[in-house]
């Protein structure tokens, strides 16, 4: 019986590897040569707003924490931790001399209902709150450094 399960384990790699070496021959024997391909790398910063660190990107929308603001206003952040613009990165200490960030207000929302529950057991005590955050929904317009847009 032994004798049986080593045969078909045998047959199961030596199907494995051969699958795995034509694959290899293949990709070796291709005709066209391949270029690295040359993407565009989107340009990013992490921005500090309300005490968190927010990843932002152009022509993107982002849910923060309630900004006194207008619906359609220009809010300019220049909190501004760290700047990526293809493969060059800028790291504040703790900020960014002349980086900015400009955000258009959207929305003014309110995020997901949260259950806060709480009970001590045996005692009969229980007490159950709920809670929604007030939240801007904003879209990033451009991200700049120096007042030179980074689009």
């Amino acid at each position: 019986m032994t004798t049986k399960t080593t045969s078909k384990t045998t047959s199961k790699t030596t199907a494995k590897t051969t699958s795995k070496t034509t694959a290899k021959t293949t990709a070796k024997t291709s005709s066209s040569p391949s270029k690295p391909s040359e993407s565009k790398e989107i340009p990013y910063a992490i921005v500090e707003s309300s005490g968190q660190q927010v990843w932002m990107q152009p022509d993107r929308y982002y849910d923060l924490d309630r900004i006194q603001a207008e619906i359609d206003e220009t809010i300019t952040l220049s909190n501004v931790l760290l700047l990526k613009n293809g493969k060059e990165a800028t790291v504040g200490k703790p900020y960014v001399n002349g980086a900015s960030v400009e955000l258009k207000v959207l929305a003014h929302r309110r995020g997901p209902k949260i259950i806060v529950y709480k009970m001590r057991p045996k005692k009969k005590t229980r007490r159950k709150n709920g809670h929604r955050q007030e939240l801007t929904r904003v879209m990033v317009k451009s991200i700049s450094l120096a007042g030179k847009a980074l689009n």
